[in-house]
């Protein structure tokens, strides 16, 4: 399934656009939910629809990006069905995928650079989970 969810506070305007196009060039349907515009807003009115598309299985995965990635990453793993990962690196994005099969990708605008963040998110697609003995470990994350 070649959709995605993205949304980003004003922090991420130039990186989901830079990321979108980057997507669409490759394929992929895009959900945007973010922000087109660089006012100040609120991350949590981008990042609940990109969550709540990763939860109820609209989407297999998302990229939510603020300026830290911080707070989008909070905002998402309130939902029992979503694994968001905080990435800087492709190699921290890869083994987020590896052993946490993580189905959210945030970014933190102000301490990655655009071709960082693109690498990231190609990383992030490209990457399976490995299952195995990290299988019994998610199952451990959700909490009933």
């Amino acid at each position: 399934m070649k959709n995605i969810a993205i949304g980003n506070d004003h922090a991420g305007t130039d990186y989901k656009n830079a990321i979108v196009a980057y997507l669409e060039a490759k394929g992929y349907t895009i959900q945007n939910y973010g922000t087109n515009s660089d006012a100040s807003v609120d991350y949590p009115d981008f990042v609940h629809p990109v969550a709540s598309d990763v939860e109820n299985g609209k989407v297999p995965f998302g990229i939510i990006i603020c300026g830290s990635g911080n707070g989008a990453s909070m905002t998402a793993n309130k939902y029992q069905k979503v694994r968001s990962a905080l990435c800087w690196t492709k190699e921290i994005v890869a083994l987020a995928r590896q052993h946490n099969d993580a189905n959210i990708l945030s970014i933190p605008a102000r301490f990655t650079s655009i071709p960082q963040a693109i690498a990231m998110v190609e990383t992030f697609l490209a990457t399976e989970f490995e299952g195995g003995r990290h299988q019994n470990r998610v199952n451990k994350i959700a909490c009933s």
